[in-house]
C-alpha cells in the first residue's frame, strides 16, 4: 500500500505496515522479508490503496450529529443514545479517529468507547453547553416558562444543556461538567441558527460571566469553547483569557488582579 505520513505532501511508495496490537510497529518499502512470519501474524493485501493518520473533527457533536434538531429536543434519552451510537461507529468508518465534542450528552457514549464495548472514535467531551435563560442552548419549550422551583427542562434532564445566570450559577454549572468528565467546556455566549429564540446579532452573557467559567476551567487545567458569531461577542471579553471561539483558540491565561 502506499502511505501519508501527514509530515510530507507525496505519498510513500509501496510499503508495508506492521502493526503489533493497537500501534504501528513500522513502515518500510514492501520487501518479502520486511513481513513478519508466523501463525499469529494476519496479512492483509492493501491493493494499492492509501494508508493515512486518522483524522480529528475539532468541533463534532456526538448525539446532536445523529438526528434531525426536532428529534433531539423531544425523543427519549435512550434512543437519543443508541443513534449516537450507532453514528460513532459511522464516523470512525469515515476515517475519524479522534472527535473534540462541542457541547451535548457525550460521556455515556464515549464510556462505552473506551471500554470496547462499542467501536468509535476517541471522544473529548464538552458536557451539557453553558447557556444563559433565553440563550442559545436554552431548548425549552414556550410551556416551561416560567421555571418551576427546582425543575429541569428536558433538554437538562438528556445533559444537552444546563441553564446558569450570574456568577454563582456559572461556576456551579462549569464545575459540574468538569466532574463529569469535560475535558474542555462550552459556553454560549451568542446568537444562532439552530436555537429557537435568540436571534444570531444578540449578545449572550457578561464579562463576568465568561470570566467565571474561563477561571473554572483554567483552574482545571482546561479551556472554554465559545459559540460566538459577531464581531463583538467574538472578540470579547477582551482580557480575559477567553477561551474559544467555534473557529479559533486563545490562551487561558487569567488576567491581572
Amino acid at each position: 500500500m502506499r502511505v501519508f505520513d501527514g509530515r510530507n505532501s507525496a505519498l510513500r511508495g509501496p510499503s508495508d505496515v506492521v502493526v503489533r496490537g493497537a500501534t504501528i510497529e513500522s513502515v518500510v518499502p514492501t520487501a518479502a522479508e520486511s513481513v513478519p512470519a508466523g501463525p499469529d501474524v494476519r496479512v492483509i493485501d492493501g491493493g494499492g490503496r492509501v494508508l493515512m493518520p486518522g483524522l480529528i473533527d475539532a468541533h463534532w457533536h456526538t448525539t446532536f450529529v445523529a438526528v434531525p434538531a426536532e428529534v433531539a429536543l423531544t425523543a427519549d434519552p435512550g434512543y437519543l443514545h443508541l443513534m449516537a451510537g450507532r453514528e460513532a461507529q459511522r464516523t470512525l468508518l469515515r476515517g475519524f479517529t479522534s472527535v473534540r465534542d462541542a457541547g451535548g450528552p457525550s460521556f455515556a457514549l464515549k464510556r462505552a468507547i473506551d471500554e470496547g464495548a462499542i467501536a468509535g472514535p476517541r471522544i473529548y467531551p464538552a458536557g451539557a453547553f453553558i447557556t444563559q435563560t433565553a440563550g442559545h442552548g436554552d431548548f425549552r419549550m414556550r410551556h416551561e416558562v416560567p421555571r418551576a422551583c427546582g425543575t429541569l427542562s428536558h433538554g437538562e434532564v438528556t445533559g444537552a444543556s444546563t441553564i446558569a445566570d450570574g456568577i454563582d450559577q456559572v461556576l456551579r454549572a462549569a464545575r459540574e461538567q468538569l466532574l463529569l468528565g469535560a475535558s474542555q467546556l462550552k459556553v454560549m455566549a451568542g446568537g444562532g441558527i439552530a436555537s429557537p429564540y435568540d436571534p444570531i446579532d444578540v449578545t449572550q452573557y457578561t464579562e463576568a460571566e465568561l470570566r467565571a467559567a474561563v477561571e473554572a476551567a483554567e483552574d482545571w487545567g482546561t479551556y472554554v469553547m465559545v459559540h460566538a458569531y459577531t464581531p463583538g461577542r467574538s472578540a470579547g471579553p477582551s482580557g480575559p483569557g477567553c477561551a474559544a471561539s467555534s473557529t479559533a483558540t486563545w490562551p487561558t491565561t487569567r488576567p491581572p488582579s
